[in-house]
């Protein structure tokens, strides 16, 4: 990437308007800016500006990875069926696996990721424990069949990842492994120039009990998270223990209380003149046995999904029709006189509060002041809300902030899960075959190119980080063709690249009006624009701008280097700091 470009020469088709499809800054700008196109919904095509970004975003994953110790490798895109049928993944994964049958009618899957594919490939190579811990990884292209793609890179069906997975003989090197990816995870999110959380998270379909995120920040982002401004706790709202201090509604004894068209906790607390704190909410579902759960959350919070089908399997909310089957009005369900049958439970904030304001299960009534215990019992207490912002802090009681985030990254600690099903065992010290434990780390490499374009944009383009951007200076001669302004133009890029090697450098040699020039040379977001012009030259000077600020500077020709000392973009790896420009 030392070489000289010239936009003459350069595919970069630059777009004026915005995509009729294109919803956020991202997927806008880099269309825009000619780096992506669109082939069908989800899948996208990079051209030679964006593929410069990813490649230099795929590098530091590289160079990052290596430095852990783990070996690259590359497995097939295409993987047999057999080996997701023997972990049981085959059913579970569902719709957005891409599956293919070839010409035998064997079975196929693009695949989403590849814990499978990597197990049975060390299941007979790696036999001792003398031959752990081993850490193998790739950067390669994956596929889900997303039901909405949408967002341009951010949820796409076709997109390139880094997939590590690790191997050990106890818990204890898996920690070590899993805490030394972290960090790297970290890195890598520093050296791409993101505001990022690591946060707990769920680990969905890849499994395992253990799992962190790096959440880059971003209005933009599909992920709500909550984060302690007081401590380093961040968790995603789907795991995030629910803290919360429900008020108690002022009432001595139960009481039913007349609330004609009142079903919601909104109108309740409006009819009552309360807080929605002081109001229990109520949702009913069956679990996968077909029993009949009534759950009752504080009123100003939210069922979590997730939490609830942990603590029932299966669950899933009730219907309008399939309510009516039991016997609850909607609006007005109550923990008190319910059904036989019907479990009652209850988000365990509940469990300080002595008397509820619920419905009666009866259209248009609502209880004040029904009693645990006396009135009404629950029969499981459970973390059943999401969190959210003004919630309390696990870790150190202040008060949570929130935030959207953009997972550009996870971790997992996976344990036995793949190994045991798959047969992969290794000779232990004490002659015994032991399942290996596993790890598994992922970076979305495509997805980070958008999420770095989410945090650094401005109305007229994209302000790329001098590590990531796809080139770092663009000379910008005012004048083509000349015998002063486009030479000297030329001469200092040449001056620029003898002296400071490292230095990616492209000219805007396109017969083109400034304005175009200038316009695109924001668009595509180089962090450095230098114009060359007839009226600066007399001076011996050429204009300098900063992209990320818009700062105009006036440089003498010959201390350039000073007027570029912005660029200094560090190599923070841990083999040390090494500046572009100095």
């Amino acid at each position: 990437m030392s070489e000289i470009l010239y936009m003459s020469s350069l595919y970069a088709p630059t777009l004026k308007e915005d995509p009729a499809d294109a919803e956020i800054a991202s997927h806008k700008l880099l269309m825009r800016a000619g780096m992506i196109r669109k082939v069908a919904s989800g899948i996208y095509a990079f051209l030679p500006l964006g593929m410069r970004v990813l490649t230099k975003i795929e590098n530091i994953v590289r160079e990052e990875m290596n430095a852990t110790g783990a070996q690259e490798i590359l497995m097939p895109a295409l993987q047999p069926s057999e080996l997701w049928l023997e972990s049981g993944r085959w059913d579970d994964y569902g719709p957005e696996l891409m599956r293919l049958n070839d010409r035998h009618d064997h079975g196929f899957c693009l695949g989403p990721t590849h814990e499978e594919l990597i197990t049975a490939l060390v299941r007979n190579e790696l036999r001792s424990y003398r031959q752990l811990p081993t850490t193998l990884y790739q950067i390669q292209t994956k596929y889900r069949d997303e039901i909405r793609p949408r967002f341009g890179l951010l949820r796409s069906r076709e997109f390139i990842m880094k997939d590590a997975y690790s191997f050990h003989a106890n818990a204890e090197s898996l920690q070590e492994t899993y805490d030394q990816m972290s960090e790297a995870y970290g890195i890598i999110c520093d050296r791409c120039g993101l505001d990022y959380r690591p946060v707990e998270a769920d680990s969905g379909q890849i499994g395992g009990k253990v799992t962190t995120e790096f959440m880059a920040l971003a209005d933009a982002g599909e992920a709500e998270l909550v984060y302690c401004p007081s401590c380093d706790y961040a968790a995603n709202t789907e795991v995030a223990e629910c803290i919360t201090r429900p008020l108690e509604y002022p009432a001595e004894a139960m009481e039913k209380i007349a609330t004609p068209g009142v079903t919601t906790i909104a109108a309740l607390a409006e009819f009552l003149g309360c807080s929605e704190a002081a109001t229990v909410k109520a949702l009913v579902g069956k679990n996968s046995k077909g029993q009949v759960i009534a759950v009752f959350i504080p009123g100003d919070h939210e069922l979590n999904e997730l939490k609830i089908s942990r603590v029932f399997e299966g669950f899933e909310l009730l219907t309008d029709e399939e309510l009516k089957d039991t016997g609850l009005p909607k609006g007005s369900i109550g923990p008190v006189g319910v059904p036989e049958g019907i479990i009652v439970a209850a988000d365990r904030s509940l469990e300080d509060i002595k008397r509820w304001v619920v419905g009666a299960n009866e259209d248009g009534f609502h209880y004040v002041g029904a009693a645990q215990d006396e009135d009404f019992k629950v029969d499981v207490w459970a973390d059943l809300s999401t969190t959210k912002p003004g919630d309390i802090c696990p870790v150190c009681g202040a008060k949570l902030d929130g935030a959207r985030g953009i997972e550009v990254s996870q971790v997992f600690q996976l344990g036995d899960k793949y190994s045991k099903a798959l047969g992969a065992v290794f000779s232990a010290e004490d002659g015994t075959d032991q399942p290996f434990l596993m790890g598994c780390y992922g970076v979305g490499v495509s997805r980070t190119m958008a999420a770095v374009v989410e945090q650094h944009n401005d109305e007229n383009g994209i302000i790329w980080p001098a590590s990531v951007a796809p080139a770092h200076v663009c000379i910008i001669p005012l004048t083509v063709g000349d015998d002063e302004v486009y030479p000297t133009a030329l001469r200092l890029a040449q001056t620029l690249k003898e002296n400071f090697p490292d230095l990616e450098i492209v000219i805007d040699d396109r017969d083109e009006r400034p304005g175009v020039k200038f316009a695109d040379a924001d668009l595509i977001g180089w962090p450095a624009q230098i114009v060359v012009g007839k009226r600066g030259l007399k001076n011996g000077t050429v204009e300098v701008k900063r992209r990320s600020s818009g700062e105009k500077t006036e440089v003498k020709l010959d201390s350039i280097s000073d007027g570029l000392a912005f660029l200094n973009r560090f190599k923070q790896s841990r083999t040390g700091r090494t500046p572009l420009v100095h």
